[in-house]
């Protein structure tokens, strides 16, 4: 893929941007970068829905124009070709997919018949829309330590997309302040940032080497609890780790994914890396953290 996208923006630079063979090649360098996008793909063997075309024909123009724009600024030596490319796909993804955008796919999912394939998969596209869009808010962070923050929060997040998929007949796009899609997503966040921090006392939290706790720690223990339990997750003694995986998906074992969060990737990162959405992954790997404590407690002698 990044050779295509270094052809095609060598091409598009040998053209000025409005003349038709700089438009016919913004347009291939345009549907380029978005074959690797994570919305707005059809079902096995059907079309986009009216919502989906109409998001993706949108994304593709604000892409066009603004690859018009900064074609000739972007520098290779000091930005990978794929993280720039992949950078002006999320912003425009992000500008696109506002409030009434998220409220058309909620929308257009309750018509579909439950359950049917169509709408498990549009439902699909709606957690990730969601997630792309930035709009998930992040409430009461300033009454918790960050670290344990972080853990109700992305629990909470996942709590919070299975309801909106579960009770997507129940979103009334009459009701509420504003008729926001987003503020009867976020509400329901809201809440279940609340009751996620019963599930997490404080004294269990610290005992609990995760890594979504072990990598916002600053103290010396936290950096030796963070190399032992990479180097524990890393060797893997008991070959458990590797054997636990999402359904049908070895290769997507809690080992990579866990590996793939000690060197810094982001959630995003590693669905792309995957092809498998984020909610599947954080969740999965929530649920191993979990399944694996007393593993942990254990190899790392925590009391």
């Amino acid at each position: 893929m990044s050779e295509r996208l270094e052809q095609l923006v060598v091409a598009a630079r040998h053209h000025e941007a409005h003349s038709q063979k700089g438009q016919f090649v913004l347009i291939q360098l345009v549907e380029e970068i978005l074959r690797s996008r994570t919305i707005c793909r059809p079902l096995l063997g059907q079309p986009l829905s009216p919502v989906q075309t109409e998001i993706y024909d949108q994304v593709k123009a604000h892409l066009l124009s603004e690859l018009s724009q900064q074609l000739d600024s972007y520098n290779p030596t000091q930005i990978p070709i794929r993280t720039w490319v992949s950078e002006l796909r999320h912003q425009a993804e992000r500008k696109i997919l506002d409030d009434s955008k998220l409220k058309q796919l909620a929308l257009e999912i309750q018509q579909h018949v439950s359950p049917s394939d169509l709408r498990r998969h549009l439902l699909g596209e709606l957690v990730e829309a969601i997630l792309l869009s930035g709009r998930l808010c992040r409430p009461h962070r300033e009454k918790f330590l960050p670290q344990i923050y972080e853990l109700i929060y992305e629990e909470a997040v996942v709590k919070t997309l299975a309801y909106v998929c579960q009770n997507i007949d129940h979103y009334d796009a009459n009701r509420g302040q504003n008729q926001k899609f987003m503020n009867w997503v976020n509400f329901r966040l809201d809440r279940l940032v609340i009751e996620s921090r019963r599930e997490f006392s404080e004294p269990m939290v610290q005992n609990l080497p995760t890594l979504a706790q072990l990598e916002n720690l600053p103290q010396p223990r936290s950096d030796f609890l963070l190399e032992q339990t990479k180097e524990y997750i890393e060797n893997d003694p008991d070959n458990i780790f590797r054997q636990h995986h999402i359904r049908d998906r070895p290769d997507a074992n809690f080992r990579a994914i866990a590996l793939s969060r000690f060197a810094g990737k982001s959630w995003e990162e590693i669905s792309k890396d995957f092809g498998i959405k984020i909610p599947t992954l954080s969740c999965f790997f929530q649920k191993c953290c979990s399944k694996f404590r007393s593993n942990f407690q254990d190899y790392l002698d925590l009391e």
